[in-house]
């Protein structure tokens, strides 16, 4: 049986993560495959981030770079006469922020510039290395989303960002005022104008109750910001039940009891519409919702965050869709104007996210 292209993906991901880096000949003799075949592949997996390339090697993006590997990134050519080069350092490069990098390379090509892509797997103490390595291969400027806590970083942790020595951009991230590099270019989703859209949607269709579950991420303290500011201002009760400390992101457990809390209210007392995020758990809640016989839509009302595997499911799920492109592409151009002129005037730019309507919202809140 001819084996996939994702398959193969995966066999190469797996063999660079195990060895750190290597070249791409001693890859395809390792894998069985051809030179050809390894250079192509290993290109896609390096466009997304999920591997770093330079001259004929291949290594995990969060693998610190060795003096030749160093050496052979200053020597790389710019895609275009003096394009400068750009850093990118995410926490990962699945699910949402997969197109946050599409969107910024594309915005690099674009304007001739090149854009190196280092992950950090949400480690906290890979921020500083893979913003050395980057500096090390040369980039002129860095967009940044650092694996911050939840609840926003230390004034140690803005320390760190402010004293980087090339321009830097903040990708959905922020740094409150009154700590170190809090003046600094930043570009995010406006996720609590997200959640407002979400509840307005649903208290349109004449829903009362409007529960939120949220599972602790980086989105979620704007998400909830929105959430209480939209029942508060449409007089609905605050049905949030989402997992309320902040310090520990996702903790699987307590998400899976607040689900189960949404069936007692749903059973109990009326509630007959929710917000979910992520989408991913709101496929799950869909089936376990249908598993217990409760009809999507005609007796629920479901609405995720994100929109990623949205409309994948067999009940198409109404989502709230952040503008991962334009964010992408937004931070890119705002690190280009502060390179061309460092004392151009701060920006902070926020992108609305869209409410996408499909099937799985247009559940009557008397339903029985």
């Amino acid at each position: 049986m001819r084996e996939s292209v994702e398959d193969r993906h995966r066999r190469i991901l797996r063999l660079v993560r195990e060895r750190e880096s290597l070249r791409v000949t001693e890859l395809a003799a390792a894998l069985g495959i051809s030179v050809e075949t390894a250079r192509r592949d290993v290109t896609a997996l390096a466009e997304v981030g999920r591997v770093r390339r330079l001259h004929g090697s291949v290594a995990w993006p969060t693998a610190p770079l060795n003096a030749r590997d160093a050496r052979l990134a200053r020597q790389m050519p710019a895609p275009a006469p003096d394009g400068p080069v750009l850093g990118m350092v995410v926490p990962t490069a699945n699910y949402f922020y997969r197109t946050v990098i599409r969107g910024a390379r594309d915005a690099a090509t674009a304007a001739g510039a090149r854009l190196l892509v280092g992950i950090t797997e949400y480690h906290p103490g890979r921020d500083a290395t893979q913003i050395r390595n980057m500096v090390e291969a040369g980039a002129d400027g860095l967009l940044l989303t650092p694996c911050w806590g939840i609840e926003g970083p230390t004034e140690r942790d803005a320390a760190q960002i402010a004293e980087v020595r090339v321009p830097t951009v903040l990708v959905e991230r922020r740094i409150p005022l009154g700590l170190p590099g809090a003046d600094l270019d930043r570009v995010a989703s406006d996720h609590a104008g997200g959640a407002t859209l979400a509840v307005h949607h649903l208290a349109g269709l004449g829903h009362r109750r409007i529960a939120l579950l949220s599972r602790n991420t980086h989105t979620w303290p704007h998400i909830r910001r929105g959430y209480h500011a939209a029942v508060g201002a449409l007089g609905l009760p605050d049905d949030d039940i989402s997992p309320a400390d902040p310090t520990r992101a996702g903790h699987f457990d307590e998400f899976e009891r607040r689900a189960d809390l949404l069936l007692e209210l749903f059973r109990s007392e009326g509630v007959r519409a929710a917000i979910v995020h992520t989408d991913t758990d709101a496929t799950n809640l869909l089936q376990r919702l249908l598993a217990q016989a409760v009809r999507i839509p005609e007796d629920f009302a479901l609405v995720c965050y994100n929109d990623e595997l949205a409309g994948l499911t067999d009940t198409p799920l109404t989502s709230v869709s952040p503008a991962n492109h334009a964010v992408g592409e937004t931070a890119v151009k705002l690190l280009l104007r502060r390179l061309e002129d460092p004392e151009v005037q701060r920006s902070t730019i926020e992108w609305l996210p869209k409410l996408v309507v499909r099937q799985s919202c247009g559940a009557s809140p008397t339903a029985a």
